[in-house]
């Protein structure tokens, strides 16, 4: 396992960080199994461990608190907030007041009374950032978390958020979350180059492309049962979009077969070959998956397969743009752009 330290924070943490988003319902993993996958992804080297308060309305962050009792301090343990949490009008966001809410009840269910790493789930139009950054930094002197980052913000609201905290004299984010695969490189235009200049370590979600990058999605294989039914949209392949990207899947698979790799190797040594990635967050749902996932923690892909890579996929390009979760407000809303 490599390491490789967290943005200006000085901690240390592995290339690969296990993601539990599959804990609890939408991934129907147990307790059992999350005990399992948490034991051997710490015996592998993996220290980063990343939840949600959203993941199965909250059942990830128990199911990670229970797996790691007895081994907090062996683990960066990271959650986030601010993505609905029930019908509530006030249960989401980043004001102050839920986020102080929100923290309270992820120590709870993790069974902590810190966090390494807390981090804001979607940007949220409604609160400042001067408001959230001023919350965060009271948080982190209460001792409740030692850092704080953003998941899955546009390139200019980092910006943003960078100079509110330099205006302010708040604590900045230091870290990022961001969408980035083989399939997905739009960051590569801006989310990157900005993350590089402010120094923030950058833990990027779904470098299998939800699966699309696992070597069970291909043209001669009928899509698992678990992954249509929770993603249905994302794997019909009468949608044009998703003939390209098997298109690509296709090419991709033999291009690892010729370099002798499996294509969950070529797809996570290609997030973690950029300068500006600190760790792919791999989200296995069965100590199966980890098993082929960990394989991949030592993989370093030449410079003929990166360039390789670059002939299907060119730099920049998102093949399902849509999937991402970060297009700014005003492209959903026709009345925020005509206000």
């Amino acid at each position: 396992m490599q390491y490789r330290t967290l943005g200006t924070t000085g901690i240390q943490v592995s290339s690969l960080a296990l993601g539990t988003m599959n804990f609890g319902k939408i991934g129907d993993t147990g307790q059992a199994d999350a005990d399992a996958l948490v034991g051997t992804a710490l015996e592998a080297g993996i220290n980063l461990v990343d939840t949600a308060d959203a993941y199965s309305a909250g059942q990830s962050e128990e199911l990670l608190g229970k797996a790691l009792a007895g081994r907090r301090d062996e683990v960066v343990l990271a959650t986030k907030a601010g993505l609905p949490m029930g019908d509530g009008i006030g249960r989401r966001g980043a004001s102050r007041r839920w986020l102080a809410i929100a923290l309270h009840d992820s120590l709870r269910r993790l069974g902590v009374d810190h966090v390494d790493l807390f981090q804001i789930h979607r940007w949220d139009p409604a609160t400042s950032d001067e408001e959230t950054l001023a919350a965060l930094t009271d948080l982190q002197r209460e001792g409740k978390i030692r850092h704080f980052g953003t998941s899955t913000y546009p390139a200019y609201r980092i910006v943003q958020a960078q100079w509110a905290a330099a205006r302010t004299g708040a604590r900045r984010f230091v870290t990022e979350q961001p969408s980035y695969s083989m399939l997905q490189r739009g960051i590569e235009r801006d989310v990157l180059p900005v993350a590089q200049e402010y120094d923030l370590g950058l833990l990027v979600w779904s470098p299998l492309a939800s699966g699309w990058l696992s070597g069970a999605v291909r043209r001669d294989h009928e899509v698992s049962t678990h992954r249509s039914g929770f993603m249905p949209q994302r794997f019909d392949l009468s949608d044009p979009a998703n003939q390209v990207r098997m298109e690509a899947v296709e090419k991709l698979a033999a291009l690892a077969d010729e370099s002798g790799l499996t294509l969950i190797q070529l797809a996570l040594g290609f997030v973690t070959a950029h300068p500006g990635v600190t760790s792919a967050l791999i989200g296995p749902r069965t100590p199966d998956h980890l098993a082929s996932q960990l394989a991949a923690s030592d993989t370093a892909l030449p410079a003929d397969v990166l360039d390789a890579i670059d002939e299907i996929v060119p730099p920049g390009v998102d093949l399902a743009a849509h999937e991402k979760n970060d297009t700014p407000p005003a492209l959903l809303d026709a009345s925020l752009r005509r206000r």
